[in-house]
C-alpha cells in the first residue's frame, strides 16, 4: 500500500468508527438516501426556481449544472472502477459498486457553489456533511469524496458565468 492508500484507509476507518453511534448512523443513512443520484440537490433546485421567480432561469441552470456534474462524475466512475473500500462493513446499500469518484460529493459540490451563489449559503454547511457521510458510511475512500467534490466545484464554478445569464431569461 502506498501513502496515500494508507492515509485514506486510516482516515474512513476513523471516520467510519463514527457509525457505532445509532445517532450518527442515522444521520449518514438519511444524508446516503437523500442524496442519491443527486436526487437532494435536484429537488433543492427546483424549490428555488418555484419560490424565486426573478431568479427563475438562474436557479434552472443552477439546477442542470448540478445535475451535469452528477453525470460527469458517473461517467469518471466507468472508465476508473475504482471498488469500493472492502476493509469496513458498509452502513448502506450503493447503487453500483465503483467508487471514485464519489457521485454524491460531486453533486453536493456543485450545488453548494451554484445555489451558494444565489444565496442559499446553507447549502455549503449541508454539502460538507454528505461528504462525510460518505466516509461515515464506509462507502468511499476520503480521495474518492474530494475527488468527487473537486469535480462538482469546478463543474458549477466554470458553468457560473451561464448560470448567470439565466437571470434574465
Amino acid at each position: 500500500m502506498d501513502e496515500l492508500d494508507d492515509l485514506d484507509h486510516r482516515i474512513l476507518s476513523a471516520l467510519h468508527a463514527r457509525g457505532a453511534d445509532p445517532r450518527v448512523a442515522r444521520v449518514a443513512r438519511a444524508l446516503s438516501w437523500t442524496g442519491e443520484h443527486g436526487a437532494l440537490w435536484l429537488a433543492a433546485g427546483v424549490v428555488g426556481a418555484a419560490v424565486d421567480g426573478s431568479r427563475r432561469g438562474a436557479w434552472l441552470r443552477a439546477t442542470a449544472l448540478t445535475a451535469g456534474a452528477h453525470a460527469a462524475s458517473v461517467g469518471v466512475k466507468r472508465i476508473v472502477r475504482r471498488p469500493r473500500p472492502a476493509h469496513v462493513e458498509p452502513l448502506v446499500r450503493t447503487a453500483g459498486r465503483h467508487s471514485f469518484p464519489s457521485s454524491h460529493a460531486t453533486s453536493a459540490a456543485a450545488a453548494a457553489v451554484a445555489y451558494g451563489a444565489l444565496g442559499a449559503y446553507a447549502a455549503a454547511p449541508l454539502a460538507a456533511a454528505m461528504c462525510l457521510s460518505r466516509l461515515v458510511a464506509g462507502v468511499h475512500h476520503p480521495s474518492d469524496v474530494a475527488a468527487g467534490a473537486a469535480l462538482g466545484a469546478v463543474t458549477a464554478r466554470l458553468g457560473a458565468r451561464w448560470m448567470r445569464e439565466g437571470h434574465h431569461g
